[in-house]
């Protein structure tokens, strides 16, 4: 199949200037680039015959031989086309040099100066902590500026270089006709500096491991996963650069009495069989080290929740408190004495459907339902 016009590819006539072959270049390669266009064959070709006519209109000499001369120029080109090589290996660095700038990669000059990294550490507090909130001391190990050198890697009097391979820039570039191939200096491993004389206290890191005492302030309402973060508690960072942050991670540990649900905690509570018919009353703990009374009616039944409003937890950063909910779970009677078998027969047998409404209502349903079936044809 005979090869397209180069300048038909590109969308221009040939007496485009540089520019508009270029600004056309860009736009098309935007649009067919295959990451763009996962799995369509059509776009990769396109964007491949794309790079081989822009390869060859943008270098003078072999533009002036195009147009001299058609593709019959190019016959001889190693690999059958500009540059030959590996066509994926190219569409990479392509897209590297094309996309750089909007997928965010820095173009600035590198300093050798490294953020340190950032440092996690678990913090398990009690129930009632997290309730009325606490100081807490904690001893993180971690990477600190090293004194020697005062973070610079460099040994007393001396000072760390810009590296000789890349300028101090941190990253090196091939030049391909338009395309640029910027790769990290393999020399300085990108920091852009490199030290003749590294420090012996530290080996030329400008940071030394040791153990770190901080005081974290936790506030009042935090939850189980809450996350603290300590601006520049981190690592140091290398040779000068900024530290790093301290993230704590809170965990509460498991309540004798109370389970929580955001700013509400729940607590089940037994009573006896005689409280739950006649009522009366019981006093529960309450999670600021206080007491609440709870009021039981006549007739309660197992399950019951009672709500004691603003005796929960209080919401984080508000002046607002959850509510505690009281549920109350009746308890059967067990290794029970014979007078207290023969009571209860008693009760048994003076009892009817008013005395177990539930039941009694619900045994009836079920005979209903029964006799019903009996009625039904069989099939």
């Amino acid at each position: 199949m005979a090869k397209r016009d180069f300048y038909e590819i590109l969308g221009c006539s040939k007496s485009a200037s540089d520019a508009d072959l270029k600004s056309a270049f860009r736009k098309l390669a935007k649009q067919c680039h295959p990451d763009s266009n996962p799995g369509d064959r059509a776009a990769e070709a396109k964007f491949k015959e794309l790079n081989e006519a822009y390869q060859a209109l943008s270098d003078p000499t072999k533009r002036a031989a195009y147009d001299r001369y058609g593709h019959a120029a190019f016959e001889h080109a190693a690999g059958g086309g500009f540059g030959g090589g590996d066509f994926t290996s190219s569409m990479a660095d392509i897209f590297e040099d094309l996309f750089g700038d909007m997928m965010g990669r820095s173009r600035g000059r590198a300093n050798g100066r490294e953020r340190g990294s950032d440092l996690r550490h678990s913090l398990e507090i009690t129930l009632e902590e997290a309730f009325k909130g606490k100081t807490a001391t904690i001893k993180v190990p971690t990477s600190v500026t090293c004194e020697a050198c005062s973070g610079t890697g460099a040994k007393a009097g001396s000072r760390p270089r810009a590296c000789p391979t890349c300028g101090g820039h941190g990253r090196v570039r091939a030049q391909q006709g338009f395309f640029a191939i910027e790769r990290t200096c393999p020399a300085c491993a990108g920091r852009g500096t490199v030290i003749d004389n590294p420090c012996g206290s530290c080996s030329g890191s400008g940071r030394k491991t040791r153990d770190r005492t901080l005081s974290v302030s936790i506030p009042a309402g935090v939850e189980d996963g809450t996350r603290i973060r300590l601006a520049g508690e981190g690592e140091a960072g290398l040779r000068g650069g900024p530290a790093g942050d301290l993230y704590i991670f809170l965990s509460i540990k498991p309540h004798l009495f109370f389970q929580r649900d955001g700013a509400d905690l729940f607590c089940r509570v037994p009573i006896s069989i005689v409280q739950a018919a006649l009522g009366g009353e019981f006093n529960v703990p309450t999670v600021d080290g206080g007491e609440a009374k709870v009021r039981v009616p006549e007739g309660t039944q197992s399950g019951k929740q009672f709500r004691l409003k603003g005796k929960g937890m209080p919401v984080l950063r508000t002046r607002d408190f959850g509510d505690l909910y009281i549920q109350a779970i009746v308890e059967t009677p067990q290794s029970l004495t014979r007078r207290q078998r023969e009571l209860l027969e008693e009760f048994e047998a003076e009892s009817s459907n008013r005395t177990h409404p539930e039941s009694s209502g619900f045994f009836a349903k079920v005979k209903d339902f029964i006799d019903g079936l009996g009625g039904q044809p069989s099939r």
